[in-house]
């Protein structure tokens, strides 16, 4: 897999880096995170430059430098290294990279990838509600196809959207550009015991509007329900989802929670709403998780796949994972695909 640390990565919830060192992986490749003697968190290669061994079995030391489990080798957080048993042994370091703590979050990116290059994903106006990770036993390309249409929601989920017999009364709108997708789903809220926490009715439409981006790959998801007059509901939810692939055949998302009230009569209620908002997303994602694997065997190649109207955001996303996320520069420009959903079947 190429390498992505261009772009900056959510990888580890920052509660679990306490004080022992933490293994991750990012596209293949494995990475080491501790917290130096001052808490910072710090990250570098998951191999001793010595021999190789994984840094991430051995321990920080009380001055906060991170020893090899193999013969002692200590590194700094700049992965700047030294031997015990051989003090003048030149060219000890190891590869770092940066590490910083957003959002309850620790993200990883080059050393020398710019602040820029952190992802702007938090919506104005939103209050954040929590973080969670879960891992999907899938490519990144499977698990990015089943959060990039809402077809499959009456089969594989129970709470939000619409049920079964619904599914004739969705509307629906994909746009394809040149950096990202844009899709709107409406249709009936199917009853839940849950819906009473978010301020709904039995009967409400629920909308469901996201963009998808490459630059790291993630979906903005705003969430919304209406009355059947078309009278706003006080609550919205967004959730921003980060696919990052830890290797070839397992991706774990990493899950954003941002909630917005409009009636501010309502605020005393805000506490109940954010924690059913973030507890009913966290079995919507499970959901998909455990259906996941039976799809992860889904080729790159949409050949011989009888693709609909739904699938359309899933051809240009190919071409964008490709130009945008793996950087191949021969990948096509195209804003929209060369051929409609239907002719991909083969």
């Amino acid at each position: 897999m190429p390498d992505v640390t261009r772009f900056f990565h959510p990888v580890l919830p920052s509660r679990k880096l306490k004080e022992k060192p933490v293994r991750v992986e990012l596209a293949g490749r494995a990475y080491v995170l501790f917290r130096d003697a001052q808490g910072r968190p710090a990250a570098l290669a998951d191999a001793c430059p010595h021999r190789l061994a994984p840094l991430s079995a051995g321990r920080v030391t009380p001055e906060g430098r991170l020893e090899c489990p193999y013969h002692g080798w200590l590194f700094d957080a700049d992965g700047h290294g030294r031997s015990p048993s051989q003090p003048d042994l030149k060219k000890c370091d190891a590869r770092s990279f940066q590490l910083v703590e957003r959002f309850d979050s620790l993200w990883l990116a080059a050393r020398d990838a710019p602040p820029s290059a952190f992802p702007d994903f938090v919506p104005q106006g939103y209050d954040f509600n929590g973080t969670f990770s879960m891992l999907f036993r899938a490519p990144l390309h499977v698990a990015l196809d089943n959060f990039s249409e809402d077809e499959h929601t009456p089969f594989v989920h129970t709470r939000l959207g619409w049920s079964r017999a619904q599914t004739k009364d969705i509307e629906y709108e994909a746009h394809n550009f040149d950096d990202r997708t844009e899709v709107r789903y409406s249709a009936p809220q199917r009853p839940s015991y849950l819906i009473p926490l978010l301020l709904l009715r039995n009967g409400d439409i629920f909308h469901n509007h996201w963009v998808t981006r490459f630059d790291p790959v993630r979906t903005d998801y705003t969430i919304t329900w209406t009355s059947p007059t078309g009278q706003q509901r006080p609550f919205v939810n967004r959730a921003v989802i980060f696919f990052v692939p830890e290797t070839a055949s397992t991706t774990r998302l990493h899950f954003f929670s941002f909630v917005q009230l409009h009636d501010e009569r309502l605020r005393p209620l805000m506490p109940l709403m954010r924690r059913a908002a973030l507890l009913l997303s966290w079995f919507e994602v499970r959901d998909d998780a455990r259906f996941i694997p039976l799809v992860a065997h889904t080729p790159y190649s949409m050949k011989g796949m009888r693709l609909g109207k739904y699938d359309k955001p899933l051809i240009h996303h190919r071409k964008l994972l490709e130009r945008i996320y793996f950087a191949q520069a021969d990948a096509s420009t195209s804003s929209e695909p060369a051929q409609g959903p239907e002719a991909a079947h083969g």
